[in-house]
């Protein structure tokens, strides 16, 4: 179910509160430009300053706005495994297609730790499970040993890998088999993981070009290695632009100067600062986005 390119889509924000009618529009767009699936409230889309109610609400606009179109896949980590499981049991019920659950942050677990808390929450819900490993986000890094003690759970399908190792990506693939499916985390490496078997990309660039990450998505799928290689290139400085700063600080600011939303953010994320501001805008002007 979860392959191709899936936007980890911002939250728009507007006096405080999510813009719901900016929402729509960037879903719909989305789906316009060949996105394969949405993913709402995950680090992008600045789910740890939800409040529970406007987590659900973020989720229930995408659902909506996706039905019969593509798949929504919701974010519903947390680093307490109870309000995980809420969050995931609430995903399910709005009609969610699958929950993504990031390694919990801040609680420092063991690998032990970490396969109670995502066989707990398994358990308790019926929706398919894609894992995210980001340890520069957690401090905790999953190993492939846990991965694929984890992937011998029914509804535990795939992992966000965004360890940046391309060697623990080869492992994971190696231990969990076919019928496991790895997603790349990070943008920069969506063909060289997608070239040793990973199937897609859970990706932020796609907020401001869906059409360029689904197409090289598309190319690397179809074994069409040169085209890929040359789009991965491509892509490549506007992908490092978009991490000049903290995630989801440079997209939203991108998405803002490109008029589709308002580029509010959430304290403790600030503003762009001067000289990234001024980088950010020679890379869009460069890429004809401004």
């Amino acid at each position: 179910m979860f392959e191709g390119a899936y936007v980890a889509i911002v939250t728009p924000f507007k006096n405080g509160k999510i813009d719901e009618e900016t929402f729509r529009n960037l879903i719909r767009e989305q789906i316009d430009q060949g996105t394969n699936g949405i993913v709402p409230c995950g680090t992008t889309g600045e789910s740890a300053t939800l409040n529970h109610a406007e987590h659900d609400q973020a989720i229930s606009i995408v659902v909506e706005a996706c039905k019969g179109k593509v798949p929504v896949l919701a974010g519903t980590g947390s680093n307490s495994t109870r309000e995980a499981v809420l969050l995931t049991q609430h995903a399910q019920k709005a009609g969610a297609n699958g929950a993504l659950l990031i390694t919990p942050y801040y609680n420092k677990p063991t690998q032990n730790g970490l396969y109670e808390h995502f066989a707990t929450v398994a358990r308790e819900t019926d929706l398919p499970i894609v894992l995210y490993n980001v340890p520069s986000r957690t401090s905790v890094n999953m190993t492939p040993d846990t991965v694929a003690r984890l992937a011998k759970i029914k509804n535990i399908v795939a992992i966000k890998e965004a360890s940046g190792s391309l060697q623990q990506a080869t492992e994971i693939i190696d231990q969990c088999g076919d019928d496991f499916t790895l997603l790349s985390g990070e943008d920069g490496l969506i063909w060289p993981l997608m070239a040793i078997g990973a199937k897609g990309v859970i990706s932020v660039t796609s907020n401001l070009v869906p059409e360029k990450v689904s197409r090289l998505v598309a190319l690397g799928m179809a074994g069409k290695v040169e085209e890929a290689r040359a789009l991965h290139f491509e892509l490549m400085k506007l992908t490092n632009a978009l991490f000049i700063e903290t995630n989801p600080i440079p997209v939203k600011t991108a998405l803002g100067l490109m008029g589709k939303i308002d580029p509010e953010l959430r304290l403790p994320l600030c503003a762009l600062s001067g000289d990234s501001l001024e980088k950010l805008k020679s890379v869009l002007r460069e890429y004809s986005l401004i």
